[in-house]
């Protein structure tokens, strides 16, 4: 079973510090990760880690540059088992992330000055196409045949206003968005999850940060809500990422297990977000099968 993602890749170096100089200063920080990042590159890596030895695995269509940060990403993401489609760049893209409790500040350099048109794949034996919104002519490409295909077609909508996204919900099965998207809308999650069914969606969702995830299905006469897992406030130790490992995590369970509901795609999902936030790093807070079973028992 195989899945393809199409986004934008950065390579992020989150920093735990207590102050930011400004000027002329100097400061040391108390940690340091670094690793891969991006919306859809981090839900890519989930789904590979909880897919290993399972008959589940991962393909992704990325922006790639000639020079050592692109080699990095090419190099962990042989490691993880996943296949890079790449689409060049002059330059990779690179965040830095500074967290702080629940919340977290992020600064960028990106390059989506694409020097080549996307990669032509054939889909035909992916199950799952995975978009976040970014590469909008590959996105709205490949989805239009994933659509045509049957194959199941996800999208993390964290802005609407991105370019083509509006035109992009017409061949969409399942969104799971962010309340930054329902106030671009100048929608309530309730009235966003509605929005969101009207375009043809069969399940929409919201993701709530700590007040859990609202969601509703297309036969639905009104929309559930999922709690979020309450993780103590000290061990908290960096949020970043935790909304891809979701999207990660629920798509993982489909493919497994296909015949679940999705409230059980979404409660898997929410106890891998859940652990994820207690580890400094997006790849590093990848939790195993194991963990988030064990973590699923002890609610």
């Amino acid at each position: 079973m195989r899945a393809l993602f199409i986004g934008h890749g950065y390579t992020d170096v989150t920093f735990i510090t207590d102050y930011i100089p400004t000027g002329d200063e100097k400061h040391t920080g108390q940690n340091y990760a670094f690793g891969v990042g991006g919306n859809a590159v981090v839900a890519c890596f989930t789904l590979a880690k909880l897919g290993r030895n399972k008959g589940v695995s991962a393909d992704i269509i990325l922006p790639i540059a000639d020079d050592w940060l692109s080699k990095i990403i090419l190099q962990k993401s042989a490691e993880a088992g996943i296949c890079v489609h790449a689409r060049a760049v002059a330059k990779s893209s690179l965040s830095l992330i500074l967290p702080n409790d629940d919340k977290r500040a992020i600064v960028r350099c990106r390059d989506s000055n694409y020097l080549e048109d996307f990669p032509e794949v054939d889909i035909s034996d992916y199950k799952v196409l995975h978009l976040d919104g970014h590469q909008p002519s590959a996105a709205k490409y490949y989805a239009m045949i994933a659509k045509k295909k049957g194959i199941l077609t996800s999208l993390d909508g964290g802005s609407y206003d991105r370019e083509g996204v509006d035109e992009l919900l017409s061949y969409i099965d399942i969104a799971v968005v962010s309340e930054r998207f329902c106030e671009q809308l100048g929608k309530t999650p309730e009235k966003a999850l509605e929005f969101l069914l009207a375009k043809g969606i069969k399940v929409a969702a919201v993701t709530l940060g700590k007040n859990g995830l609202v969601y509703q299905e297309e036969n639905d006469s009104t929309h559930s809500k999922i709690p979020a897992i309450s993780i103590p406030h000290e061990d908290i130790v960096d949020s970043t990422g935790a909304g891809d490992i979701f999207h990660g995590g629920y798509l993982y369970s489909w493919l497994r297990k296909p015949e679940y509901s999705w409230k059980e795609h979404f409660m898997f999902a929410r106890a891998a977000s859940a652990l994820s936030v207690q580890k400094l790093g997006t790849e590093e807070s990848i939790p195993t099968r194991t963990e988030i079973l064990k973590l699923m028992e002890q609610q």
